[in-house]
């Protein structure tokens, strides 16, 4: 197929559509409501369900009585409307419900502003909800991985009976590149046989999330845990580059991970062995890979548009097996690649200055 001019939260309704989205319910706010938007209209012209709702709540529970029905549903938000979901978030992961949930990540805490941010790493990665579990977490550095990771959003959320979130931060919302959409898939037809269809013909079904004995909860959370186990042996995805003889390597996800991309290549201009390391899932973090690539780096250095969260899931990766700083700007700056560039100079140095004397690191 040809590739279109798209902005990245078309790219990501459109791709819904085409992966066969039945329903959608969503609250509009910056940036992500060109998604919304461009559903508005191509869902009902399609005879599919769109909702405006009244707020991000009322999303989140549409979605939820949606999911128990089978059906291929998604919402989305940005950072302030993603802490509003998460009470019915935690609903719909303890009744093993899937689903595709996007946050158009944007300045905060708080209100903030509408410029691009990585701050809700923590969100999606470790809370969106109470109770024990993750969200599988995709994380695009472009357009068109924002179309290809929403139609993997879906299967994987089908795959596991599971939620699935797209981050991406206002950057790759609001940007646009050439894309190349994914093929029409017909929309489901058949219900799995946990869904709630009605029960004239087959003895009743319940989707619930409450258990009211701790026994009970118990055995129904460890069944939660062995799905997730699954998940991370089988879902972590990343990309790299230079990284076969690299000494230093830089870590980022989404837009950072992309910027850094530049820096790395300026940076192996001027002759430093340098490798990117970018997540594509952030849950289930692709720790394995990493670790491997400790073994044979003398540093990292993890570049987020944040204060620095993702690094706590690198430190956990890697074991403390070689040191890891830090570059980031927060608020909605967005790093340019000279300054990473110069980060990158900075941990060169410091790496040169330990492999000449061991103890001043170590």
């Amino acid at each position: 197929m040809a590739k279109e001019m798209l902005k990245g939260n078309v790219a990501i309704a459109e791709s819904a559509v085409r992966a066969g989205l039945q329903a959608y319910f969503g609250y509009p706010i910056t940036p992500q409501t060109e998604l919304l938007e461009h559903l508005a209209s191509r869902m009902v012209d399609l005879n599919r369900v769109f909702l405006q709702a009244e707020s991000e709540v009322a999303a989140i529970n549409m979605v939820y009585g949606a999911a128990c029905t089978g059906v291929r549903v998604m919402t989305s938000s940005s950072s302030p409307g993603i802490s509003l979901m998460q009470e019915g978030m935690s609903y719909i992961a303890g009744s093993e419900l899937p689903c595709v949930i996007v946050d158009i990540m944007r300045g905060g805490p708080g209100l903030g502003n509408i410029l691009p941010s990585q701050g809700d790493y923590f969100q999606v990665t470790r809370s969106a909800g109470h109770g024990d579990f993750h969200p599988i977490v995709l994380a695009p550095s472009s357009v068109q991985e924002a179309a290809d990771f929403t139609v993997l959003a879906f299967d994987l959320a089908d795959k596991y009976r599971h939620m699935v979130m797209i981050a991406a931060d206002g950057q790759i919302g609001q940007m646009m590149e050439p894309c190349e959409l994914p093929p029409m898939q017909p929309l489901k037809t058949a219900r799995p046989d946990w869904a709630l269809t009605g029960a004239k013909d087959r003895p009743q079904r319940v989707i619930s999330s409450i258990y009211m004995q701790g026994e009970e909860e118990e055995a129904y959370n460890l069944k939660i845990q062995a799905r997730l186990r699954e998940i991370r042996a089988a879902e972590q995805r990343s990309a790299e580059v230079y990284t076969e003889d690299a000494e230093l390597l830089v870590v980022g996800y989404g837009t950072a991970g992309r910027i850094a991309g530049t820096a790395v290549e300026d940076a192996r201009a001027k002759g430093l062995r340098v490798g990117l390391f970018r997540p594509q899932t952030l849950w289930p973090f692709p720790e394995d890979r990493l670790a491997e690539l400790a073994q044979q780096v003398e540093r990292i250095l993890v570049v987020e548009m944040n204060a620095g969260q993702m690094i706590d899931d690198v430190r956990l990766a890697i074991h403390d097996q070689v040191p890891v700083g830090f570059f980031g700007r927060m608020g909605g700056v967005v790093p340019m690649p000279d300054e990473i560039l110069d980060a990158i100079e900075r941990e060169a140095a410091l790496m040169a200055d330990t492999l000449a004397d061991p103890i001043l690191e170590r």
